[in-house]
């Protein structure tokens, strides 16, 4: 009789995670079963006397902080992209808190400013935490408020303002 697998568990396509080393909170990223590689948005990437120096996000993200962060261990890696491109970004280690678990997960750094979501996981993540992806499902693992700042109107014109949302999307 053969050990029963440890169940895996479903995700949705976009989720929320945690970067606890970078003070960033509630971070969406994308779920990328495409890609092997997880790369997070940074900017201002420059290596200086055997440390890496850099900033996450940029100006236009609301949770960018201006704080420049050091890193005293990190690699090169070379990325192949999906059209056959290679090239070389920095990659780094660092602590993610993803549901209710803390992965060491790899990221590379890149420019991911025209994208729509600062953070991609890939497939090499997917496989350590034992996940599913659901593509028809978003932000499974974590609640969230989502605020609308556009005002909702009702039947008759009437605005009912600004509104909050919780989801709980832990199933």
């Amino acid at each position: 009789m053969q050990p029963m697998a440890k169940k895996k568990k479903i995700i949705g396509r976009r989720e929320i995670a945690d970067f606890p080393s970078l003070g960033l909170e509630e971070i969406e990223v994308k779920i990328d079963t495409g890609a092997f590689t997880s790369s997070i948005h940074c900017a201002d990437i420059k290596e200086i006397s055997g440390k890496l120096h850099c900033k996450f996000l940029d100006e236009t993200h609301p949770l960018y902080n201006h704080k420049e962060l050091i890193f005293d261990h990190y690699e090169m890696t070379v990325i192949k992209s999906s059209n056959g491109i290679c090239e070389t970004r920095y990659q780094i280690i660092m602590p993610m808190i993803f549901g209710k678990k803390t992965y060491d997960i790899e990221l590379t750094l890149s420019d991911r400013a025209e994208m729509k979501f600062p953070v991609l996981l890939g497939r090499k993540f997917l496989q350590q935490g034992k996940y599913i992806v659901d593509v028809s499902k978003l932000n499974r693992l974590k609640k969230k408020i989502l605020k609308t700042d556009e005002k909702e109107e009702t039947e008759n014109g009437n605005s009912l303002g600004q509104s909050e949302t919780v989801l709980n999307t832990e199933n």
